[in-house]
């Protein structure tokens, strides 16, 4: 089912067909014909709900599109596309989107003079958002016409984002006197005190940090990750790359706070010229992301700390689960392990997916994932203490609790145990504390056997990329008072830093051709482990293993395999270096007849190679339109009548 429309949106409708229209012209590209840019203006208060958070407060007319009055504009089949852009591309490029549009359509007044938007801006937004249109097959709008609506830096343009960029700038916050710049505070940050701290933070160790944004969430929020390396922002040969996620349920707060006060704790620690965190900087590419539901975080906060009941905020803003929002690729790795020859690892995400209700912040850690070679990851959550990892989904979907293990079974006990046996409550010997129940297994668990769901992110992380990832639960109480953080930071620090320290066990290298040449997507396996891993562009790999004797395999189309074995002692902290030099083969001409193909359509099985034209589009949910047909949003805009805006349709 297609999603409904917006209450909202029916009334503008009746409002809009009811309102005279401009007639387009041949040269609009279906819109309304376009007013010369005056010298002078009459500038008037801007009384549009859609545009009420625009980076200015006044504008005139006519407009750009010959509107001549806000009746007219607001009876617009552009600015009813701008009201519920956002439903139709499911919180992608929102608000970029939409006040890029109130540019034109209201244009900012200012000193009796109307001002142009840069066009810089709308190529830059054009170029990112361009795919989530061609996703739903619909056209770019003739009105965000870069070169028509739009002027360059040289014409005195400005920028319709400079107040939703402006409220991210750093803010010095000065603190009580004779406090250092080390102190943390513990306390709960809301959205623009998280965004300030952690700029603040990159700011304080500009050589060890940078801020970056992986995406919006549906309400336009920036899903803003600070990282920690010798080189911030780019990858280096052989240095593994971590992730912490908090906050993926918007109500369950403590990891949101753990990792704003772990970015300071990491620069402060580092500027102090502490040894362990200088090591760890020096060696690992460290990415925190505090708050991946920035969204429902809101609606938690909005009722407080002890106030907050069990679901209030743990939905994104379209009322989605983000947790049960992923692909389902554990129950096509069941399917595929019922044949033994095949090897699990990097499964395809299935077409029919994205047909589906996708959140923006699902595709943007998808996104992500694809961008970094993430070798190890941690999903903070609340609501009990214990640590669990994959698989989060049953082998046996009717069993709400099963036994499920990955064939790195090993290896998923040894990361939760390293988080779970440092911290000083999980191994508390009461069984009456929060999490008591889960004491005889260690504090630890296969996330199916406690219970069984689908559409997780860690199921996702193992089975489609090289990521291992695990769930740590850090109380029982999901928005904990103030008066709490200062001693959950104390007992999650330690933990937090023996887990990304795991990184560095099994083995790492390189493979190359035989003249140097590093080989892309080769891939990694171990023998008795039913699960490969594959080289990043530089031909680098990360494989976590446990301590013993392994017989490792590097291959890749085109080559000969070579195979190693590799011996990892108990006490081994740090990856042991296994590369290969993988010889061409010598192929000769052969005659090959067409046959069916044996992994179905497109023949690309989790156990081959696939090809780079294989990977679906991020963001490529919906069905296309068949046979001419008008694509599944159009039924939004039939009853405009005669003003459909028809210039969104592809011809």
């Amino acid at each position: 089912m297609r999603p409904p429309p917006p209450p909202l949106f029916f009334a503008m409708l009746v409002l809009a067909a009811a309102r005279p229209w401009c007639e387009p012209t041949p040269d609009a590209a279906g819109g309304c014909p376009r007013a010369a840019a005056a010298d002078s203006a009459t500038c008037v208060d801007l009384q549009l709900q859609t545009c009420s958070d625009a980076s200015y407060n006044q504008t005139t007319f006519p407009t750009l599109l010959e509107h001549r009055s806000r009746v007219a504009v607001e009876s617009s089949s552009e600015y009813i596309l701008l009201s519920v852009l956002h439903h139709l591309l499911e919180g992608q490029c929102n608000p970029d989107l939409r006040l890029l549009g109130c540019a034109v359509l209201v244009p900012r007044c200012e000193g009796g003079r109307a001002h142009r938007p840069c066009r810089h801006v709308c190529e830059e937004l054009r170029d990112a958002c361009q795919p989530a249109f061609d996703a739903i097959d619909m056209a770019w709008p003739y009105f965000l016409d870069c070169g028509r609506y739009f002027v360059g830096r040289e014409e005195g343009c400005y920028n319709p984002l400079e107040k939703l960029r402006g409220g991210l700038d750093v803010v010095e916050e000065a603190l009580p006197s004779g406090l250092p710049p080390t102190f943390l505070r513990f306390t709960h940050h809301s959205y623009a005190q998280m965004v300030r701290v952690l700029k603040q933070t990159a700011a304080r160790c500009t050589h060890i940090a940078k801020t970056y944004s992986i995406g919006r969430s549906f309400d336009g929020r920036e899903l803003l990750v600070i990282e920690f390396s010798s080189l911030p922002g780019q990858h280096e040969l052989m240095e593994p790359e971590v992730k912490l996620i908090g906050n993926i349920h918007g109500n369950e707060v403590a990891g949101r706070e753990m990792l704003i006060y772990l970015a300071q704790y990491l620069c402060s620690e580092y500027l102090l010229g502490s040894a362990r965190i200088q090591r760890l900087l020096n060696t690992t590419r460290i990415h925190l992301l505090p708050s991946m539901n920035p969204d429902g975080y809101e609606v938690a906060a909005a009722e407080g700390a002890g106030y907050n009941g069990w679901t209030s905020g743990r939905q994104n803003a379209q009322n989605l689960d983000l947790n049960r929002n992923f692909p389902d690729l554990t129950s096509e790795y069941y399917r595929l392990a019922s044949a033994r020859s095949t090897r699990s690892g990097h499964i395809a995400i299935p077409q029919h997916y994205w047909w589906g209700k996708v959140a923006p912040e699902t595709k943007a850690i998808m996104k992500w994932m694809r961008t970094i070679p993430f070798v190890l990851s941690a999903s903070l959550h609340g609501g009990d203490l214990v640590v669990s990892y994959p698989f989060d989904f049953s082998k046996h979907p009717q069993e709400e609790k099963m036994f499920s293990p990955t064939p790195d079974e090993k290896m998923f006990k040894l990361l939760a145990k390293a988080y779970a046996d440092v911290h000083p409550i999980m191994m508390d010997k009461s069984e009456n504390r929060c999490g008591g129940n889960f004491l005889k297994s260690g504090s630890i668990i296969n996330g199916a056997d406690w219970y069984s769901f689908t559409g997780g992110m860690s199921d996702f992380n193992y089975l489609h990329s090289n990521c291992f990832e695990i769930t740590v639960e850090l109380g029982c109480v999901k928005f904990p008072p103030e008066e709490a953080l200062y001693t959950i930071w104390q007992h999650n620090k330690e933990p937090l830093l023996n887990f990304v320290e795991m990184v560095h066990r099994g083995i790492k290298g390189v493979v190359m051709d035989k003249f140097g040449k590093p080989v892309k997507n080769a891939r990694i396996l171990v023998k008795g482990i039913r699960h490969d891993i594959t080289t990043a562009p530089d031909g680098d790999y990360w494989r976590l293993l446990p301590p013993g004797s392994h017989i490792v395999i590097a291959q890749a189309p085109g080559y000969s395999r070579v195979i190693k074995k590799v011996i990892i002692p108990a006490r081994m902290k740090r990856a042991g270096r296994v590369d290969f030099i993988l010889q061409p083969l010598r192929i000769r001409p052969k005659t090959f007849l067409l046959g069916p193909r044996r992994s179905g359509p497109g023949g690309a099985g989790p156990h081959r190679e696939p090809e780079e034209s294989s990977q679906e589009p991020l963001g490529a949910r919906r069905q296309p339109a068949a046979g001419g047909s008008k694509p599944w949003w159009w039924p939004y805009f039939t009853s405009l009548g005669q003003h459909q805006p028809r210039w969104l349709l592809k011809y």
